[in-house]
């Protein structure tokens, strides 16, 4: 595996073309959601220069510093001038499991670093290559690209998670980077239980050129679904995207809501939604597990969105989801600005979270 940056892509790569993001003029791109503004504005007002733009990679590496700190720190304290033996794979086992990579990929981690090195000294250096390795083959089967079937006008994208994962934001960046690359989005405001969700959704309708089908707080999900998909063929979109409410997993009326959601849909056309995109928050840890079983038996899960790498030591948890459920990974967040939501590379979070 090289060490060599990968070249930095927009979301344009999750539409399965990659490229340069386009340059961010304020003429022709979207304005930052409600509290982006508000950090912009703090901005604006300084009379410091602003700092370089990082590219992808670095903003990546930077995000992810709290996991890959914390998993090189406990390797360091535990293989110096230390020999590989049983008792120290099984520490590094509990070491990776600690890390949230999950008990499968730890074993794997484990087995491959015994194999002709123990009895042996072994460097952290060796020891966070081989980690390395083993994310990135863990990952590669996963990171794939977001594309859309031609054979469906419009593609219908459902976007469910549980409350705050972000969601709406999400579907802004989406939309923008559809937008981009010549698409025609309609957008639906089906979190009807927040009014705070409802108008940022007009807002990046507004930034996007999208067209936003909403209603008053509290009415019906499932028929605003409805209407929005009746909307989007009218005005012969090529996308709808569709927000849903935040739920937790274990709310089973709320669940309930979002299966109705889809069968309300699929009177209008029976193959929607084309795709369901799960989007999660690694601050959760663990518990996003148990979200993906459970959004991916009652809605259909088709890939993911992981978002908030960068405010958590518990990065190694899309390491675990990965390995347990291999559901495409379509794109990864480490930041509230528009670009710090890119298309998810193996190779660039096996180097980000292990050899930084």
């Amino acid at each position: 595996m090289s060490d060599k940056p990968a070249k930095r892509r927009g979301l344009l790569g999750v539409f399965g073309r990659a490229g340069k993001a386009e340059p961010e003029t304020s003429g022709s791109t979207v304005a930052a959601a409600p509290e982006e503004a508000a950090a912009a504005a703090d901005v604006g007002a300084s009379a410091e220069p602003a700092a370089p733009k990082l590219g992808w990679f670095q903003r990546l590496k930077a995000g992810l510093t709290k996991t890959s700190a914390r998993l090189s720190q406990d390797i360091a304290g535990l293989f110096t001038k230390r020999k590989l033996d049983a008792d120290t794979l099984q520490e590094l086992e509990d070491l990776l499991i600690q890390a949230d990579l999950g008990v499968e990929t730890a074993m794997r981690i484990t087995e491959a670093l015994s194999k002709g090195r123990y009895g042996k000294e072994i460097s952290p250096e060796e020891v966070r290559a081989v980690l390395a390795a083993e994310v990135e083959r863990t990952l590669a089967p996963v990171a794939k690209p977001l594309t859309l079937d031609g054979d469906h006008r419009p593609h219908v994208i459902l976007v469910a998670g549980v409350n705050g994962t972000g969601k709406t934001t999400t579907i802004g960046k989406l939309a923008n980077r559809f937008v981009r690359d010549g698409k025609k989005v309609t957008l639906a405001a089906g979190d009807t239980f927040r009014a705070a969700a409802i108008e940022q959704l007009k807002i990046w309708g507004q930034r996007t050129g999208a067209e936003v089908v909403a209603r008053e707080t509290g009415a019906d999900a499932a028929g605003l679904a409805f209407d929005a998909l009746k909307r989007a063929r009218e005005n012969q979109s090529d996308v709808l995207l569709v927000d849903t409410a935040g739920r937790l997993q274990n709310k089973q009326a709320l669940m309930d809501e979002l299966e109705k959601v889809i069968r309300v849909l699929r009177k209008i056309d029976p193959s929607a939604p084309h795709q369901v995109l799960l989007v999660l928050d690694a601050t959760t840890g663990q518990n996003a597990l148990n979200q993906v079983e459970i959004f991916k038996d009652k809605a259909g899960v088709t890939g993911l969105v992981m978002t908030k790498l960068d405010g958590t030591a518990r990065g190694g948890i899309l390491v675990a989801i990965s390995a347990k459920f291999g559901l495409p990974v379509h794109a990864i967040g480490v930041g509230e600005g528009i670009d710090d939501l890119a298309a998810f590379d193996a190779g660039e979070f096996a180097r980000a979270i292990a050899l930084s």
